[in-house]
Order: structure tokens, then sequence, then C-alpha cells
């Protein structure tokens, strides 16, 4: 498959913001039937050049073909009337209309008479793709009720709903299990079969290489190069993204553990979990494991007071503490970097030193007025520790890549000193070169002492950078594993219920 033969050219595109160029004349092109991989750090491009070819923004300059004939596309509806859809990786769904109204919202099928809404078609219809999908959801089902996943997968249901020729799929991965994502990739497969042609972006490299054709690589708003799958490799392309050698992805050093920092005992929230006990110490990495659903985020929320505990104990320090919402928890030294970056940890329409700072105020004020010049010293300062890539610290938040995002969720936390840091998917939708430094900064902060516990679906991060990993599933403990002992087969066992490991039985 070769630019000879494209379906799409996107030539000499480039976009410009205040104070940032996100593309410098990126050259890209999709034959027919072709599974092509976008792949570059977070603030390469990626989603300015999908947003640009779906309508959402324009270009400043290039053009752009379909066939060989030049189209302008000027707004979404455009996009979608050329054959051209896109699943986000932040979810466009609403929460309380049902899967099927999500699917066909502005499209709903039509009664024979009159202008009313064929409702049991358009769940028909849903359902269909739904069940194309493997999907265990019902189309009449409300979106609210759904988890992450399932939601991701409506997404992809969406997608295919418009009929398109061509697909962009922004981190479709990022949510589902490896089951799920092996039935996306199916559905993939079939459309390839049927000429469809796929633009797939995602930061999980050894996915790209499983799935895709070929492959191109943006870094800093340009084309680094093309080449076909078969003919690099994940050295090459974390090379190429980079512009340097990526070093260790999970460092882990040799930490002398100190005291249980966290103790909770027969933890419930009266939905999800069921007795669940749990320990931390300073300096300790503890890994959760699990599949979407078992109840990792529901117990770290009921830790930190998202969620308000139903039964059990939770000690910090060896002293019993009531923990009813977040202000407490932070108030006893905790910091909680949520799974949903945008929806539960950002304040998108405030600049990066506010959302730095936003925890720190009282250091930062006097009498309810914020001292603007020690905000500033402030943001500045974790933004320099944490080597946050942005034109200023008054710039929105939300006009940073999702890796920049997340690190300033963890530098509003790093400002307050926690002694527990609990992280929910902290590297979920981000590219490797950022992952490295979150790692790094986890080993760190172990390192002086903060007790860090960390939710994963990435089994590689969970064995790379945990010194204890728990696996959880139906809301129970069901596996403790050493670092020594854990492996991707034994976590897999206990998290589907292959193996039975009584970890509550154990000491911890």
């Amino acid at each position: 498959m070769s630019e000879n033969h494209a379906y799409l050219r996107m030539q000499g595109i480039s976009k410009a913001f205040p104070g940032v160029q996100a593309l410098k004349s990126v050259d890209f092109s999709v034959s027919r039937g072709e599974i092509h991989a976008l792949v570059g750090e977070n603030g390469a491009g990626k989603s300015t050049l999908m947003k640009i070819l779906t309508g959402a923004l324009l270009e400043d300059e290039g053009q752009i073909s379909l066939g060989d004939q030049p189209v302008q596309i000027n707004n979404p509806g455009d996009a979608q009337q050329l054959g051209i859809s896109m699943i986000h990786q932040e979810l466009s769904l609403i929460p309380h209309l049902t899967v099927g109204q999500n699917i066909f919202l502005g499209r709903e099928p039509r009664a024979r008479i009159g202008a009313f809404i064929d409702w049991p078609e358009l769940y028909s219809q849903a359902q269909a793709l739904l069940d194309q999908l493997n999907v265990n959801v019902d189309s009449r089902a409300s979106v609210q009720d759904l988890s992450i996943a399932q939601r991701q997968m409506v997404e992809v249901a969406k997608a295919l709903s418009f009929k398109a020729d061509l697909i962009a799929m922004d981190e479709p991965t990022s949510s589902l299990t490896d089951r799920e994502t092996e039935i996306l990739f199916q559905v993939m497969r079939s459309f390839k079969e049927r000429g469809i042609s796929i633009i797939f972006i995602s930061h999980r490299l050894e996915e790209v290489f499983v799935i895709a054709d070929r492959i191109t690589v943006l870094r800093d708003g340009e084309t680094i190069g093309t080449a076909p799958a078969v003919d690099l490799d994940v050295d090459q392309v974390v090379r190429m993204m980079v512009g340097r050698e990526l070093g260790e992805l999970y460092p882990k050093d040799e930490i002398e553990q100190r005291g249980i920092v966290l103790q909770a005992t027969d933890l419930e929230d009266g939905r999800e979990l069921r007795r669940v006990s749990v320990s931390l110490k300073g300096g300790e990495i503890l890994g959760i494991a699990g599949l979407a659903g078992a109840g990792r985020t529901a117990l770290v929320e009921t830790l930190f007071g998202v969620r308000a505990a139903t039964k059990g104990q939770i000690r910090i320090g060896g002293k019993q503490v009531r923990i009813q919402h977040p202000g407490q928890a932070i108030r006893i030294g905790m910091g909680f970097v949520p799974e949903d970056r945008k929806l539960q940890g950002l304040f998108l329409n405030m600049a990066v030193r506010e959302n730095v700072v936003i925890s720190a105020l009282p250091e930062v004020s006097r009498l309810s007025f914020i001292n603007f010049a020690k905000a500033d010293k402030l943001a500045k300062e974790f933004v320099e520790k944490l080597k946050i890539r942005t034109p200023s610290i008054k710039q929105l938040i939300r006009n940073l890549s999702g890796g920049n995002q997340q690190k300033v969720i963890i530098a509003r936390w790093l400002t307050l000193k926690p002694r527990i840091l609990i992280l929910d998917e902290p590297t979920r939708g981000i590219d490797v070169a950022t992952k490295a430094e979150i790692h790094a900064l986890m080993n760190q902060l172990a390192k002086e002492g903060v007790a860090v516990m960390m939710v994963s679906s990435d089994l590689p991060e969970v064995l790379g950078v945990s010194d204890r990993i728990l696996v959880m599933r139906a809301g129970r403990i069901v596996a403790e594993f050493s670092r020594e002992e854990a492996t991707q087969d034994n976590i897999m066992h206990a998290a589907t219920g292959g193996r039975e490991n009584n970890a509550q039985q154990r000491s911890q």
C-alpha cells in the first residue's frame, strides 16, 4: 500500500494556535482497505491533524483529497457527508440518554406516518450494531450506568452506524480489556476486507504492530517518517517519536519500606466492594490489577472519600479515621489522581497556574486574596520539576496534551506534600516518553517515603513499577503477589477466576 494508491491525501497541512505551532507542513495518506497507524508523543499533533480531517478545525495551509478529488472540510457535517467518521479519545456520549439514542442522535429513524421517531426500529438497529461487536450491552440501557469500557464500545458502534469509508480511531483501546481489544481488532480487520480505511492512533505500540499495515510518526508537529509496519520495530518507532534513546521505561530502585501508613479492613461501599482489606507502607508502590468492573476504582474512590464507605474501617498512621468526602482525605495527607482526568481532575476553563495551585490556596493567599507572585512561583516550580510542556503557566489547561494535563494534576497534589498518593490509570492515553517520566516520578516519591497506590489496566506497567500487586475480581481482592512472584499469567488467571489465591488470609 503506497502513496500512489492513496484514498486519503493530506498534503502540507499546517495549523497554529496562540503560542504554539501545532502542525508544520504535515503529509499523511491512507489507502483503501488499509489500517494506518498514526503515532507520536502527546503534543506531537495527532489529534490536531484528525480534528482537521473531521472538520472540528480548519487548516491554515495545505490540501486534503479523497480519491483524486480535492475536498474542503469546513465542519463535522462535511466530513460525515464525505464518509469520514471519528472515534474520539475523550468520550462524547450524553450520559442521561440511552445507548440507542446516543448512537443515532440527530439521525433517528422515522415512522412511516408522521414525524415521530420509530423507537423500536432505532433500538433494533442499535442492538444489531452492538451485537456485531459482541458487546454485552442493552441498546435501551442508560449510558450513565455503563462502565468506561462499555462506553468506549458504544462509541465504536456509533462510528459504525455512519457507514463510513474512512474511520479515524483515537486511542480506541485505552479503556478496553484484552478480550474487548481483540474483538475490536476483528471488526477492524473485517472493515479492511470490505475496503474501509482506518486511521489508528494508539500509544500502545505493541498493538500498533499487531494491527497496522503502515506506521506514520509525528514529532513536534512534523512528519518524521512513514514505513510499512513489517519494516520497523518498537525501538525504531520510539526513537522516531522522541528523537532520542528513551532510557528505562520502568525505573525501579530497591527502596527500604517504612511502617504501614494506610490500613483498610473489611471495606464495603454498598455497591461494588465486598469486605476488602488492604494495607500500604511508606515508600511502597502497590499495584491494583483486575479487569474492568472488578472494583478497582470503587476501592480507591472509597479510600479517598469520593464514595462513602458503608462498612469497614480505615486507619491512617495507626489512627482510625472516617473519610466521608475528599476534603477529609486531603487534610489527612492523601492525594488522588482520578481515572477520567477531564471529567474529574481538571478545571478546563482555567490556566495551568490555577490547576496547579488550587489545592494549595492557603499557601499562596492571605485574607482571601491570592498572592499571584507566590502562585506564579509555585506553578513554575512544578512545571519545571515535572517537565510540563506549556508555552506559559497562563496557558489554558484544555490546550495542553493529555500527558501534560496528567502531569499538572500530579503537580497539584505534590504541592501539598502528600503522605499517600493514589493514582487511577495514571498513564492511560499517554505517550511512552511521558509514561517513563511518570514512572520515574513515582519511583522518586517512593524514595522520599510517600506511599503510592496505583490502579492500572496495563499489566507490563503493573509488573514494572509495583513492589506488591493485589488482584481484584467481583469487588474482592482475590490474589496478592510480591514483585518476584508476579507474572502476567498468574495475574490474569486470578483476575478471570482461573486461579484463586486467598490474599485476605496472607499477612500484609
